[in-house]
């Protein structure tokens, strides 16, 4: 069996150049590769390319790599809750691809199953389908789609095996499976590595081909990134 554990994050992002595309797993703050991401800081790269479903907030996630002004594109869903990327936003200073989270979920994945464009019928009508070819299926406008692939996929998984396997867990599987299948290099950061066979093969959501580089991490926030209280 190939081994594919590394020393930690700063190793196994080591590679990782300025003007790369990367794609960056999580949901909000659930499920995000905050330790490699914590390592391209101290690595310093920029003109990143980040395809992610949100850019984090100010104080963590992406939000940190806006911050040092590491991020040069942004191809997202969801960016609402980033005071710094609206104002680079609006300044000009960041380039954006606002995308539906629909169309930018099956990119993603069509960028990993090889399948180059589709159609959809989302954002027909709207800023969204300006350039793009339209075609009528079943009475239905639909905007040709194409898919999303990048240099370095950084995901995060709550357990892995020396081999690349990951489990998921909760909300944190999200879009960090497709993601896995869309870098041609993908690092997996775990809260628990394991030996193989010891995870429940029908419990892998990521078979190991996907991933070549795989650590574990130590204390992660698990930060809350709206907390909501019921007052009785």
């Amino acid at each position: 069996m190939i081994n594919k554990v590394v020393a930690g994050p700063d190793e196994a992002v080591k590679d990782i150049q300025d003007n790369a595309v990367l794609m960056l797993g999580g949901f909000g703050l659930c499920g995000i590769p905050e330790q490699s991401i914590a390592a391209l800081l101290r690595k310093g790269v920029k003109g990143l390319t980040c395809i992610s479903n949100n850019a984090g907030v100010d104080d963590f996630g992406i939000g940190l790599m806006l911050q040092t002004r590491q991020v040069k594109k942004m191809i997202s869903s969801y960016v609402g809750e980033n005071a710094e990327f609206e104002r680079q936003l609006l300044s000009g200073e960041l380039e954006v691809d606002l995308i539906p989270q629909g169309t930018l979920a099956e990119r993603i994945r069509a960028g990993g199953a090889g399948i180059p464009a589709f159609f959809t019928p989302a954002g027909y009508g709207t800023e969204v389908a300006e350039g793009k070819e339209v075609r009528e299926f079943n009475g239905k406008m639909h905007l040709l789609e194409s898919w999303l692939k990048a240099d370095f996929a950084l995901v995060k998984a709550w357990k892995g095996d020396t081999s690349g396997n990951l489990v998921f867990k909760g909300t944190a599987r999200n879009f960090n499976p497709m993601m896995a299948m869309a870098g041609k290099i993908t690092i997996a950061e775990v809260e628990e590595l394991v030996e193989p066979g010891e995870l429940d093969p029908n419990a892998i959501h990521t078979p190991g081909i996907y991933v070549q580089r795989i650590y574990q991490g130590e204390s992660y926030e698990k930060r809350i990134e709206q907390r909501t209280t019921k007052i009785k």
